[in-house]
């Protein structure tokens, strides 16, 4: 998986398409990332202790790799290749060739 956790990305697909945001999770086996404040779905929480409040709570919810890109600095979306530098594997963005 070519997106790491606090990469900048836009949701291209979906009921959130162009909404911008900063990845909080990866979960590379099902291949699905958390948007910050993307995607958010209505969950139920039980109350755990006195001090904690139970009730219906908005969480993300996860979104598939496919249906995000990557933000560059400039605000493009691009995809994300590796390449070699002083004999060290880098990301870079194929649009810009910035090195991540």
């Amino acid at each position: 998986m070519r997106l790491k956790k606090d990469d900048t990305v836009m949701i291209i697909a979906g009921k959130d398409k162009g909404l911008t945001g900063r990845i909080v999770k990866v979960d590379p086996a099902s291949e699905r990332v958390y948007v910050q404040g993307a995607n958010m779905v209505k969950k139920t929480m039980k109350k755990r202790n006195a001090q904690d409040k139970g009730g219906i709570v908005e969480v993300e919810a996860p979104i598939h790799v496919s249906n995000v890109a990557y933000v560059t600095k400039d605000g493009k979306t691009s995809k994300i290749g590796y390449k070699m530098e002083n004999g060290k594997k880098v990301r870079f963005a194929k649009k810009t060739g910035e090195v991540l």
